[in-house]
């Protein structure tokens, strides 16, 4: 995981963030829930990418550690 993948989910973050105000300050709250809805499924899609990046170098440590015993 980088610094850019992190830094890339929160400037989306805020993006989707302002949209969602101006969308409930001019009264289009179907437009807000959608752009709700679909920042929520990106944001999960990216998690999982980042959980599996974790669950790789977890299982490298291991296996470096098994190696060193």
């Amino acid at each position: 995981m980088e610094l850019n993948d992190l830094l890339r989910v929160a400037g989306i973050g805020l993006v989707i963030g302002f949209l969602h105000i101006f969308f409930e300050q001019t009264g289009k709250k179907e437009f807000s829930f959608f752009l709700f809805f679909i920042a929520y499924i990106y944001i999960t899609a990216e998690m999982l990418r980042f959980l599996k990046i974790f669950f790789m170098e977890i299982a490298e440590f291991f296996q470096w550690l098994s190696m060193a015993a």
